[in-house]
């Protein structure tokens, strides 16, 4: 399965209405970043034990280990939990940023160093949203340049 099937299998398999609003996020990011590199990871470990929520990606960052060793991983991440659905932004180098930028502004939703995590899509202001996840794009060649109404 290449990895729009995988992410389409992960939508669909979630309960209502977290697939309706998965589905809903999944477009806006393609289509404001229709070139971005699309990820699916499915949460297992090299064991395939399971260790983390599967995460649906978008966009191209590398991270840089202690050891010199590196690695690409993606930028934004969508992820259902069980409460409700986990936006991740890893693309800010400053990890009070998301916070002190948005937690004010977007509504019901827990906002920390990296991640913005509500119940339902309803609860949070989507412009405020779609701001951080720009945020977080900024930088990433591989989607081109954002315009400045993009950012």
């Amino acid at each position: 399965m290449d990895t729009p099937q995988q992410v389409e299998a992960y939508i669909a398999g979630q309960p209502e209405p977290k697939q309706t609003e998965l589905r809903e996020l999944h477009a806006r990011m393609l289509a404001e970043f229709p070139a971005c590199r699309l990820w699916f990871i499915d949460g297992s470990d090299e064991h395939g034990r399971v260790v983390a929520n599967p995460n649906i990606g978008y966009g191209v960052r590398t991270i840089t280990y202690a050891d010199g060793s590196s690695r690409e991983f993606y930028r934004i991440g969508l992820s259902a939990n069980t409460t409700g659905i986990s936006v991740y932004v890893l693309g800010l180098a400053d990890k009070t940023y998301l916070a002190r930028t948005y937690a004010d502004s977007i509504g019901k939703a827990s906002v920390t160093g990296y991640c913005i995590k509500f119940r339902r899509l309803s609860a949070v202001d989507a412009d405020a949203l779609q701001a951080a996840i720009r945020d977080g794009m900024t930088g990433d060649q591989s989607c081109g340049p954002l315009s400045t109404e993009q950012r």
